[in-house]
């Protein structure tokens, strides 16, 4: 063996062997055990969060050896808006935009942009050494899976779990589709509150309302007081003057208004404020929009129609100035904005016709199971989590306007929704845009980029277009956690529900606890009438050397590479779950991966002196007591999923007993080489799930012809 081990000469050969000897794939015998691998983005390449699979390929190492038919299911997620995001950047770099293509042309463009880059990942994932049983691998756009999903869909939609309407909703109009809550960010900003006069009916007087949005005013339809407020709550029920339209406006009361905001009145503007929404079908309002999907102004805005959000403001600030009707503006006004968690944009709140998932009676199932801890949480205070989101989840809009992802199997006859708007590429190129009856339907079908039809259209469900009449499909995509909700009943081959469902662990980041994981459960129970899985470990967030988590807008992103490069998969691996307990943050410092580094030469070093050391000594009963209780502590803590545990034992026992203590009474002669010898072996097995490659080579050096990977845990 050589004075230090080097990873560069090793890791590579290694992982080919593993692969080649069929390791990775689950044996004949044994019970089963199955980790799915939450799917990385379609578009992915291994950023420092990836790194925490390294928790999955530890379980299914672990089980591997203790001989169980260990199965870890791969697999890659479309991340609809995601990947079209980055896809749409390669586009802008050419001068192109996703508006210049028809859909079922970008569709395909995006799957060839993601089919000569997903394999990327797969390909990183096997330099950290993961164990996953790669042949087994399945994509969110396979059509076995997409025909799964649409059979969901059909069903709930069967049961009356489905339904179709406006509602508000926070749109970007920039990446062109709708956020789900938790795809939104809140940013403090300063911006300008606009203090307006709404004239009294004989114009004598005026009422002052403050908003920080005058744009769509002319669509005003009432103003609102709290009724608590002794201040204003005698105006309920009298009358003002839209300040732009003139049209009256009456005065409503209702709990909601903040006393304390501006002038404690507030204007109802539903179709582009949520509260405004909620107050107008409490009372029966109508809604009626000013704001389009491209982010302008509509027709019914009259002078302003047309213009884009910003620009209308400026005008229509002008315009109220012109006719004395701004009292005062604040121009230090501090407030939350609502912004696109991709793109950085404001979202634009509007009302536009979505698919939505009735979850009222389908949560029950979910929080049932887990206040009965049929699901096992690590850490245990994220059931607390999970049931505190249950509790307060609504109806899911699952609508998203996009292309790459599932299309809603929806299909929409033209002659029956004489409303249906169209925008389409025409046979010269050109883009072209309104009512469905406007144009040649072959036409349309060809060029098609999106349909809109009114949120109460008829619609038949089904996979493929109807052989009768004129149908256009619903171009709205499922929300990606819709289909990767599925994730545990796509995976599976159906021989294999009766003996690998539910699956044993779902390891993932507790940042997606409420987006992924509690649909999961969701599906499961309803399509199988099952839990999906029954351990869920939230991993620790991967953060740089200061503790803060990292991204690429604070510029602290590290590539997990690069340090593999450097020092080794198994000083990697190692640093992210050594003093890291689950769910809080591992710190991804090149100190701790080097300290590691060490360690593997520490276990080299050792193992090369336990090779040509001899002497004949007797067994050491104190020795091989120790051996045996390590061995059982380090089995408990990872049958307990505490896995940091687990590694701190096996780091300092190693290291400062093993090594500090016995190695040197062994020089002494109170341990034997056959005690060293056997100890060493054991160390070896107890560390493989670890730092795998390592201890893989050492095996080898020791004179073993079969493969670490695959042999017996040591038994306690």
């Amino acid at each position: 063996m050589d004075k230090a081990y080097d990873h560069n000469l090793f890791e590579s050969e290694i992982y080919k062997k593993w692969e080649t000897s069929g390791a990775f794939k689950p044996s004949a015998t044994g019970e089963p055990y199955t980790i799915l691998m939450p799917p990385p983005n379609a578009n992915a390449s291994l950023h420092a969060g990836h790194a925490m699979y390294t928790v999955d390929d530890i379980l299914i190492r672990y089980k591997r050896m203790q001989g169980y038919s260990a199965l870890w299911i791969p697999g890659m997620d479309h991340a609809g808006f995601e990947t079209q995001y980055v896809y749409e950047k390669n586009l802008a770099k050419e001068g192109k935009s996703r508006m210049d293509f028809d859909r079922a042309t970008l569709y395909n463009n995006i799957y060839n942009f993601v089919k000569d880059n997903s394999s990327l990942i797969f390909h990183q994932f096997k330099r950290l050494g993961f164990s996953a049983d790669w042949g087994r691998s399945v994509n969110a756009w396979d059509p076995d899976v997409i025909t799964e999903v649409y059979d969901t869909f059909i069903k709930m939609e069967a049961d009356g779990l489905v339904y179709r309407d406006n509602y508000i909703v926070n749109y970007c109009v920039h990446d062109g589709t709708s956020l789900a809550e938790l795809e939104v960010k809140h940013l403090e900003r300063i911006d300008k509150l606009y203090y307006v006069k709404y004239p009294t009916l004989d114009k004598k007087d005026y009422i002052v309302i403050a908003t920080t949005r005058p744009e769509p005013i002319f669509v005003d339809t009432h103003l609102a007081v709290n009724p608590e407020d002794n201040k204003n709550k005698h105006l309920i029920g009298s009358k003002v003057l839209n300040p732009l339209t003139e049209v009256e406006m009456e005065i409503i009361g209702d709990d909601f208004v903040d006393p304390d905001f501006g002038t404690g009145i507030v204007k109802l503007t539903p179709a582009h404020d949520a509260n405004d929404y909620a107050v107008a079908k409490k009372h029966n309002l109508p809604i009626i929009s000013a704001i389009d999907l491209f982010g302008r102004v509509r027709n019914n805005g009259g002078k302003y129609a047309g213009m884009k959000v910003k620009d209308a403001r400026v005008e229509v600030v002008k315009d109220l100035e012109a006719k004395g009707l701004i009292d005062h503006i604040d121009t230090n006004y501090n407030h939350s904005v609502l912004t696109c968690y991709k793109c950085g944009r404001d979202l634009e709140p509007m009302t536009t016709p979505n698919w939505f998932i009735k979850v009222t009676e389908l949560k029950k199932k979910v929080i049932k199971v887990v206040k009965e801890d049929k699901i096992n949480f690590y850490p245990k205070k994220f059931k607390r989590h999970m049931l505190s989101w249950l509790e307060i989840m609504h109806d899911w809009p699952i609508s998203r306007q996009i292309v790459w992802c599932i299309r809603i199997p929806v299909w929409y006859e033209v002659n029956e929704n004489s409303d249906i708007q169209v925008t389409f590429i025409d046979k010269d190129g050109q883009k072209k845009f309104g009512n469905v009856n406007d144009f040649d339907f072959e036409e349309i079908e060809k060029g098609l980029q999106s349909v809109r039809a009114a949120a109460g259209s008829n619609y038949v469900v089904c996979d493929k277009k109807p052989t009768k009449g004129k149908y256009l499909p619903e171009t709205d995509t499922f929300d990606t956690w819709f289909s990767s909700g599925q994730w545990p009943t796509v995976t599976l081959k159906n021989a294999e529900f009766k003996t690998r469902f539910p699956t044993d662990v779902m390891a993932t980041l507790s940042d997606i606890l409420k987006f992924w994981v509690s649909r999961m459960i969701l599906f499961s129970l309803y399509l199988k009438n099952e839990i999906p899985f029954q351990n869920v470990y939230l991993w620790s967030m991967v953060a740089d050397s200061k503790g803060v988590k990292m991204s690429k807008s604070k510029g602290n992103v590290v590539n997990p590479l690069e340090f593999v490069d450097k020092y080794g998969a198994d000083a990697l691996r190692m640093s992210l779950l050594y003093g890291v307990p689950a769910g809080s943050k591992a710190i991804l410092s090149e100190e701790k991966v080097r300290g590691m580094r060490n360690f593997s030469n520490k276990i080299w070093n050792a193992a090369r002196f336990v090779k040509e050391f001899s002497n004949d000594a007797d067994k050491n009963v104190e020795f091989r007591n120790k051996i045996i209780q390590i061995t059982k502590d380090v089995t408990e803590y990872l049958d307990r999923f505490d896995l940091n545990r687990s590694a701190e034992i096996l780091y300092e026992e190693f290291w400062h007993w093993f090594c500090d203590q016995a190695i040197e009474e062994a020089k002494l002669g109170k341990v034997g080489k056959a005690d060293l010898n056997w100890g060493l072996e054991i160390f070896i097995k107890l560390l493989h799930p670890f730092m795998p490659f390592v201890t893989e080579q050492i095996w080898k050096e020791l004179g073993k012809t079969d493969l670490l990977i695959t042999t017996a845990w040591p038994k306690v």
